[in-house]
This record gives structure tokens, C-alpha cells and sequence, in this order.
């Protein structure tokens, strides 16, 4: 079981095990002249990066930038836990989130409401970050790492409105966090390349989402690193996967609609459905139902159904 990958000059991978699964949720370890980290998962990953940190011969006090591409628990959570070990660093965060780090009431609550029982599981603790050590990166602010290594931020919604992607200028690739989609490397030895969109609640916007990838495309990147997880070194087939699923995952949202009386059942039958359409697809290709991707993708249509149908929820009530 891989635990941490070098991926390219001074870029490694660290699989987070987030909720216990490999290859679902991973952390970058830049080692620059200011070592940086860039997404925490949640808390109970934190033991996972420690370990990689060490694994790569650095200690904590190393770290200078703890980087977080939007405040969502599976790419945020853990770094306030992280952060109290680390005594030289700074969190850096898309000027929305700011305040819900400095105070994670509100993501408490949101995650509870969601995830109910588990929460504690999943998730605790939520350790808030004190104000003075947390920066917030404008739409094209820059971060010098090193004399080689710039890192730039752009404002990236679409998947959350408290999102930005960093571009690396020595590597000209980009961490595009969610809203470039998920990447499903377990299919790569069966030779298959899979995008999907990630369509969480609750600020999913299929509109803002495609501007995104566009700008994504107009920087012409040579790698893309997402947050669920790791490298492709194909960024033009990631767009066009993503945007090719982007509309049959809206449609199917508004069959569900149609066919479920509650959110909840709605949720279910658009999830299910999901499932179906991709299950389908991999047939095709001589996937198997029983291939260890669907254990991913399960737990990915889950999520993606709730923010597919809340967003379709929010839009009935604007008009």
C-alpha cells in the first residue's frame, strides 16, 4: 500500500486514507525553499501527512505554507489539528473561507446536518485557526516558494464559491482542487482514463464550473493535480470528460426530481441513477461491477446527488 509518491522534481503525494479509503483524498508536499503542503483532508488524515512528512526527511517545524484549495472538511478540516504542530506555518485560504476557519461553526453545523451520527467519526476535531495565521490569496496573487517555484492563485468556482486553484510555474501544472472533477486513478491499470464532475452542496453551479475549466484551458497546463486524487498528465481530456458529464449528470438530477416526493428520496433515486449511467459506461469497457473503483465512486454519487439536487432546489426557488 502506497503511502506517499514522488510525482516530479521536488512534488510528492501523500494518500490521506480519507475515510479510510486509498486513493480517494491526497495531500501535496512541495519541498521548495518554504516547504508547503497543499490540502490537510480531514482530521483523522492528519497522522497520514505527519508520517509522509517525516518519510521525506522533514520534521513539522519545516512547514512554512499549509495551503487549502476551499474549506470543504475533506480538504480543510484537519488543518487547524495540523497546524498547532506546526509552529512556523501559515494557513492559506480563498478570502470567502477565511473567517469559517478562524471560526468553523458554521462547517460544524453543515457537517452535521449532513453526515448526522458519523460526523464525530468522520471529521472531529474541528480545530479553529487563529487570525494572524491565516492569509487569504486574491484572484492572481502570487507565492514565492523559491527562485524557481511561483505559485499563482485563481479564483475557481463552480464546486464551491470559497475556491481558488494554484498554478506552479516551474512544473506549468495546476491544483485544481475539485472543480476540475475527480480522477479515478484505480481504473489506470485496466487502462482507462475516468473525470467526473464533483457536483457537492452547496454552492455547485454548472455555469461557474465550466468558466472555470475554461480558464483552466487558457493557462494550457501541462499536469493537473486534483484533490481526489493525484496526477493526470492529460489536462485537455480531463476538460472534455468533465464538460461531456457535466450535462448528463443535470439531466439525471431532473429525472430524479420528477420521479422522488422528498429531498431525501430524491437524493437516492439521483445517486442510483448515477451509478447506473457510469456503471454502464465502464461495461462497455470491461469494468466489472465488483472492480475496487466503485467503492470511490459509490461514496462520489452520494455526494454529488445531494449537491445536484439542492442546486436544482435553489434554482426553483430564485424563479
Amino acid at each position: 500500500m502506497k503511502k506517499t509518491e514522488k510525482l516530479a522534481e521536488n512534488l510528492y503525494l501523500i494518500d490521506d486514507f480519507d475515510l479510510n479509503v486509498e486513493e480517494r483524498t491526497g495531500t501535496y508536499v512541495l519541498t521548495e525553499s518554504e516547504l508547503t503542503i497543499i490540502e490537510t483532508s480531514a482530521s483523522p488524515s492528519i497522522p497520514y501527512i505527519k508520517n509522509g512528512i517525516q518519510e521525506l526527511g522533514y520534521t513539522l517545524e519545516d512547514i512554512k505554507y499549509i495551503i487549502v484549495t476551499h474549506i470543504h472538511l475533506d480538504h480543510a478540516g484537519g488543518a487547524g489539528l495540523l497546524l498547532k504542530d506546526c509552529p512556523n506555518a501559515s494557513v492559506v485560504v480563498h478570502p470567502k473561507g477565511k473567517r469559517h476557519l478562524a471560526d468553523p461553526s458554521r462547517l460544524i453545523a453543515g457537517a452535521r446536518a449532513v453526515y448526522g451520527q458519523q460526523f464525530d467519526t468522520l471529521f472531529d476535531p474541528i480545530v479553529p485557526i487563529p487570525e494572524e495565521r491565516l492569509i487569504a490569496m486574491d484572484h492572481l496573487s502570487k507565492l514565492h516558494l523559491s527562485d524557481s517555484c511561483t505559485l499563482t492563485f485563481y479564483d475557481s468556482p463552480g464546486h464551491a464559491n470559497h475556491h481558488f486553484s494554484i498554478f506552479h510555474s516551474k512544473l506549468e501544472g495546476i491544483f485544481t482542487g475539485d472543480t476540475s472533477g475527480v480522477f479515478y486513478p484505480q481504473l489506470l491499470e485496466d487502462n482507462i482514463e475516468l473525470y467526473l464532475p464533483s457536483t457537492s452542496p452547496n454552492q455547485f453551479d454548472p455555469n461557474k464550473m465550466i468558466a472555470s475549466i475554461e480558464l483552466y484551458r487558457s493557462l494550457s497546463p501541462k499536469y493537473i493535480f486534483f484533490g481526489h486524487y493525484g496526477m493526470s498528465e492529460n489536462p485537455n481530456e480531463v476538460f472534455t470528460q468533465v464538460i461531456e458529464w457535466l450535462p448528463k449528470f443535470l439531466d439525471t438530477a431532473q429525472q430524479a426530481i420528477l420521479e422522488g416526493d422528498t429531498f431525501e428520496e430524491q437524493v437516492k433515486v439521483t445517486a442510483n441513477l448515477l451509478i447506473n449511467n457510469i456503471q454502464s459506461f465502464l461495461n462497455d469497457k470491461g469494468i466489472k461491477p465488483t472492480h475496487k473503483v466503485y467503492k470511490v465512486l459509490n461514496l462520489d454519487m452520494e455526494v454529488c446527488a445531494m449537491g445536484l439536487v439542492d442546486y436544482f432546489h435553489k434554482q426553483q426557488h430564485s424563479n
